[in-house]
């Protein structure tokens, strides 16, 4: 009978405990202790703003975000970088997104890929199409050349379609795609666009990890490829509301053109006399073109003018006689060549091919490439030469690389030895180093 009565008490004593402890409360109190013993920059994901944010407004059919965006220590610390010490260069990023991101989205709607993956243009380049990093990777995307190559970009002396924010977006769209399939996950996916699927591969192979966060806390990876997903969130979470953040929006318009098909070469500044345009215009639609005419070796060149004016420039350019344009040759000066030997051999004149090529004596250094109008003695119409376009010159920021030379980079970038002392006065020592930053001024049309 005694017994019977402590087996009683017992059982009314855990149920009264049952009731008072639910066992839900305990798993997650010792799952989120757990969690804190990572190091804070690491954490992984404490709320997941697309799910709360997709509950929420669900009943209106909107998904503010599109990719898994978290908020934890480190995603939270790139916010208050880029609202703090990166604002000015945030705010450029912004600014150009204006006129980059609803045809980049279109782009990726077309593809069937988050529209949100527009952003990473932002952390990569800013949507800068002439941004080039220290690795030498260009354009908005950053695409390194064999990578570019790889999804069907050209690089060569005349175009470099890594900087063209439509061809070079279907290219990161097609490459962000892979990725995804490759890993089923885009935080990782993401890191892999970073770093390449290859070391994403090989540090998930090491390290056993299922998702971003567990290689964070590993040493397979760099701390920029660790830092990459959150900082893609944080700028996510700023650009989707950047004036709750302190930004302003710009009133910049989206990107809009007309396409013309141009046979043969042209001068991009004989193209915007009879568009009625300036140069900048048709350079900034245009940043592919290295140079200032489009390829003579391509038949059908597709070019983009300014939306609204290619009824204007098809009247103006089919009135001159094919005869009558100019055609180009480029040229890569030898020992003994000098204008007056170019100039006969070309059929052009010495002053033409001064102005053209920004020359200012009458010695060309060799190894240069000369851009030269055949048979411009023939009295062409050569004014628009003189219309004080393409003089722009941009900043630049050149990294020495192993074996280069001082005579080899101003060989690549059509400038003097002397302009680039010049530019480095008190910088430059006898020898350059490997890593070396020189300061360079180089035309628009040359970047």
């Amino acid at each position: 009978m005694q017994y019977r009565i402590v087996q009683i008490i017992l059982i009314v004593t855990a149920l009264a405990a049952l009731l008072v402890s639910p066992p839900a409360a305990t798993t997650k109190t010792a799952k989120f202790s757990g969690q804190q013993r990572m190091p804070s920059g690491l954490e992984p994901p404490v709320q997941d703003l697309a799910q709360i944010d997709e509950a929420s407004e669900e009943a209106r059919g909107e998904r503010p975000y599109h990719l898994p965006v978290l908020l934890n220590h480190s995603v939270e610390n790139h916010i208050e970088y880029f609202t703090t010490r990166g604002r000015e260069a945030f705010q450029k990023g912004l600014d150009r997104s204006r006129r980059y991101v609803s045809p980049m989205q279109k782009i990726l709607a077309e593809k069937s890929l988050p529209p949100d993956l527009v952003y990473v243009a932002l952390i990569e380049s800013g949507f800068n199409p002439y941004a080039v990093s220290w690795a030498k990777a260009v354009g908005p995307w950053q695409f390194m050349p064999a990578t570019a190559k790889q999804y069907g970009l050209t690089i060569d002396w005349w175009v470099d379609e890594r900087k063209d924010p439509v061809k070079s977006t279907y290219a990161a769209a097609e490459y962000l795609s892979d990725l995804y399939t490759l890993f089923g996950s885009w935080p990782l996916a993401l890191a892999s666009y970073n770093a390449g699927p290859r070391r994403i591969q090989r540090a998930v192979l090491r390290t056993r990890g299922e998702n971003i966060w567990d290689l964070g806390t590993s040493r397979q990876i760099r701390r920029e490829t660790k830092n990459y997903a959150p900082k893609y969130m944080a700028a996510t979470i700023i650009a989707k509301d950047p004036e709750g953040y302190g930004f302003s929006v710009s009133d910049v318009k989206p990107l809009e053109y007309d396409q013309v098909v141009i046979a043969g070469s042209a001068d991009l500044r004989h193209i915007a006399r009879h568009a009625e345009c300036t140069y900048e215009e048709i350079k900034e639609l245009n940043p592919e073109l290295k140079r200032w005419i489009t390829p003579p070796h391509v038949t059908r060149y597709v070019l983009r003018i300014p939306r609204g004016k290619k009824r204007t420039f098809l009247a103006n350019y089919t009135a001159v006689p094919a005869s009558e344009r100019v055609q180009w040759e480029r040229h890569r000066v030898r020992r003994g060549d000098s204008l007056a030997s170019l100039a006969k051999k070309y059929r052009s004149t010495i002053d033409v091919i001064r102005t053209v090529n920004r020359v200012k004596g009458d010695r060309v250094a060799r190894g240069r490439h000369l851009l030269v109008p055949v048979n411009s003695s023939k009295g062409h119409d050569l004014s628009y030469l003189e219309d004080g376009t393409s003089t722009k010159r941009d900043r630049i920021l050149h990294r020495v690389r192993r074996g280069e030379t001082l005579r080899k980079i101003a060989r690549a970038h059509n400038v003097s030895v002397r302009d680039i002392r010049g530019w480095n006065r008190g910088r430059l020592g006898k020898y350059l180093r490997i890593g070396q930053r020189l300061r360079l001024f180089v035309y628009l049309d040359q970047i």
